[in-house]
């Protein structure tokens, strides 16, 4: 797990979030191997005033559970970002079905295809910019 330096004290004083609900974790699985200590140290951080960690591990290890006992733990909005379109789709599913009483939104591009406009000054070509837009991706979006 990578740490990076803690938050300046005024991040520390971050007021608590409470919109009227709690982030309710619902799931028959319980920490093990790793996990347990992993959460411990992440919350341990968070609470600490640590704004950025990094949570490692190998496909299929266990990081989304752990993430989500971390929010359930910390009671904090969580933004989690994927680094493209498949994984955004898997976690955002995995943590309807972890919080199923939360708001869970999914917030990706809605291009299936985008080029943008460019300018070749070797052949004094100009590419207008083309997309294609993703009808099912765009509702999601807007239900954020």
């Amino acid at each position: 797990m990578k740490e990076s330096q803690p938050a300046p004290a005024a991040s520390a004083a971050l007021p608590f979030y409470d919109a009227g609900r709690r982030f309710e974790l619902v799931t028959g699985f319980t920490p093990s191997g790793d996990q347990p200590a992993a959460i411990e140290h992440l919350v341990a951080n968070i609470e600490g005033g640590v704004r950025d960690q990094v949570l490692l591990g190998v496909t299929g290890s266990g990081k989304t559970f752990t993430m989500a006992q971390v929010v359930a733990r910390v009671q904090r909005p969580t933004l989690v970002m994927a680094p493209n379109k498949t994984l955004a789709a898997q976690l955002f599913a995995e943590f309807r079905e972890l919080f199923p009483h939360n708001a869970v939104e999914y917030f990706v591009s809605y291009y299936d295809y985008y080029q943008p406009e460019a300018y070749i000054p070797a052949s004094d070509t100009y590419i207008e910019k083309d997309s294609a837009i993703n009808d099912a991706i765009d509702k999601l979006r807007h239900s954020a």
